[in-house]
């Protein structure tokens, strides 16, 4: 991930996580017309992101992270902590 793009889907699977969101939400916030800064089209489309069902209109459907999401938020996060010590500092 050293792509400006993978940076910003990165941060725009962070956001996701910080709490529930819906379609409008994610529309007001991501949706794009530049070909090159496709965050939340490439997200859905990779499988990172879903739109959830159940909901009366498709602006208050939930929009989560997948399982392969969370596994892409997960493994970048984990490697950019520092390594720590039984003593709770971190290595280095």
């Amino acid at each position: 991930m050293s792509t400006p793009a993978a940076y910003l889907t990165l941060q725009f699977l962070g956001w996701l996580a910080e709490h529930p969101r819906n379609y409008a939400d994610v529309m007001e916030a991501w949706r794009t017309s530049c070909p090159r800064l496709s965050i939340w089209e490439d997200a859905l489309i990779d499988g990172l992101v879903e739109i959830g069902s159940g909901a009366a209109t498709r602006d208050a459907s939930p929009v989560r992270l997948t399982a392969r999401g969370r596994a892409m938020l997960a493994a970048v996060t984990s490697s950019s902590r520092p390594a720590r010590t039984s003593g709770g500092r971190p290595r280095g």
